[in-house]
């Protein structure tokens, strides 16, 4: 490690999807982690049950999607407050939600983690922090009395939740609406279930689901509204079978739980994602109704943001101002979120106006463009960070096309396993690579030729495929050129300087 006066470069509280994801990323990236975890083990708590398109294409940029694949399961169809959506193909080369629980997402995470040297601290829970112009001092409990410990880093990322204890020691604000319903969700055995599922079944009480992810078991979730469970109040067994009685007028042998837990439509989000040298990411800067199961996308989303970011400021390669980027990019990412789960938590209310308004809402997502604008609000294929260029791909996700280099034809995001800026060029133009001399020891060039002619961008449509292309570590495109004009160098440089530091002297 780095001569710091520091025990390590990034302290992040939480060992969740999103800590995790954020702990690798940071590895790559070259910086020393370690995360702190108050449970002494993982839960083994379902919890989320599927990953988006887009979470799918970030796991396979770092070559470890076919482990999720092996255990997962892909669906052809998706939903927006129940009602069913499909999926386009040619958007991407895994278009479908994949169906795998959470306490998997996390074993393969924290396998991956260990591989790449991540410390996982358990049983460390954050008591206190305290910032100075060089790092943050992080005050951690142990467990069974153990006395108090300090563990210093040159900064600390909450992924500790939506009660996050980084985010309410940091000051920051966490503003937003509040919860209209309770809903319980469980995984028990249904013997006396008289279909193999049901979704999203409304009655004039709430409405319930029971979905099948694994043989012999089933989700069960019933949602009831305008009434809000207490923040004490106890989560039992009991209570989840008593609900599904009142909601769908019988418990159909519920029997087993392995968990039960629960959940509202309270919507809010940090009104900043970083205090100094603390930042927030996942859950602990944005909650929303889990409709639609963005919940867990959006925190390995903003993981993978930050990640290569904060690596290249604590490695020494970029200044400290790119963190502010990161608030810039993901804060209206999650507030298109709870904008959209909002509406979810509202369409699925009991009562006539409402089947009147699902009626309507049904009837327009036959038509491509809403079932497109739809899909695209739960996948994040849409997604463009506000970033400097003309070009229809600057800002977002470079699509996966096939390309053929000198080791054969790959898709373009094998290509960021190393989780490095590529400059890819694709019309074997020098004047790409030449200006891009001063960055040589941070960005890889890769010279190759398109396969295809055209290349489909979601929300966009078919374009031609670029003459060459800056590709950030997270995937995103910093710089691109078109195919039937000279390449803009200068507009070049000025992606690099921004993204990967300033240039090399000499």
């Amino acid at each position: 490690m780095r001569d710091t006066g520091t025990d390590t470069d990034v302290v992040i509280a939480g060992a969740g999807p999103t800590g995790l994801m954020l702990a690798c990323e940071l590895r790559l990236a070259g910086a020393e982690v370690v995360v702190a975890e108050r449970l002494p083990r993982r839960s083994g708590e379902s919890r989320a049950g599927g990953i988006h398109s887009r979470t799918l294409e970030i796991l396979d940029q770092r070559g470890i999607l076919d482990r999720f694949l092996a255990e997962g399961e892909p669906q052809p169809v998706g939903h927006f407050s129940g009602l069913y959506l499909d999926f386009d193909e040619s958007e991407s080369r895994h278009p479908y939600p994949l169906m795998i629980l959470q306490s998997a997402v996390e074993r393969l995470l924290e396998e991956w983690a260990g591989e790449l040297g991540v410390t996982v601290r358990r049983s460390c829970e954050v008591r206190g922090i305290r910032q100075d112009e060089d790092g943050v001092t992080v005050e951690l409990a142990g467990a069974d009395g153990a006395a108090p410990e300090a563990l210093r880093g040159r900064y600390l990322v909450g992924c500790d939740g939506g009660r996050s204890t980084v985010r309410k020691l940091a000051g920051i604000g966490f503003p937003g609406t509040e919860a209209t319903m309770t809903a319980l969700v469980g995984d028990v055995e249904l013997p006396e279930l008289p279909e193999d599922y049901v979704w999203v079944r409304r009655t004039p009480v709430g409405d319930y689901s029971a979905i099948a992810f694994e043989p012999g078991w089933h989700r069960v979730i019933t949602s009831e509204f305008d009434r809000v469970a207490g923040r004490d109040e106890p989560v039992t067994f009991e209570r989840l079978r008593q609900s599904l009685v009142r909601v769908a007028g019988s418990d159909f042998g519920m029997r087993n739980p392995r968990w039960v837990s629960r959940f509202n439509d309270a919507a809010r989000q940090a009104d900043r994602y970083r205090a100094g040298r603390v930042l927030l990411a996942g859950d602990a800067a944005h909650i929303h109704f889990p409709a639609g199961g963005q919940g867990l996308n959006m925190g390995v989303q903003d993981a993978v943001n930050l990640g290569w970011k904060l690596g290249s400021v604590v490695c020494g390669r970029a200044p400290e101002s790119l963190l502010d980027s990161y608030h810039a990019e993901r804060h209206p990412v999650a507030e298109r979120v709870l904008h959209n789960t909002r509406a979810q938590s509202a369409l699925v209310r009991p009562g006539p106006q409402t089947d009147a308004l699902r009626e309507v809402f049904s009837s327009l997502m036959v038509f491509d463009d809403v079932n497109q604008y739809l899909r695209h609000l739960l996948t994040g294929l849409d997604i463009r960070y506000p970033l400097d260029g003309e070009h229809p791909l600057t800002g977002r996700r470079v699509p996966d096309a096939d390309v053929k280099s000198a080791g054969g034809v790959v898709g373009v995001h094998e290509l960021l396993h190393a989780a490095r800026p590529v400059l890819l060029d694709l019309r074997g133009d020098p004047a790409p690579a030449a200006a891009a001399a001063g960055w040589a020891d941070r960005v890889e060039v890769v010279g190759a030729r398109s396969e295809d002619e055209v290349w489909p961008v979601p929300a966009v449509g078919d374009i031609p495929a670029p003459a060459a292309l800056l590709i950030r570590p997270d995937g995103h495109v910093a710089w691109a050129a078109d195919p039937d004009r000279a390449p803009d160098t200068a507009a070049l440089k000025a992606a690099l300087a921004a993204w990967c530091g300033p240039a090399r002297r000499g």
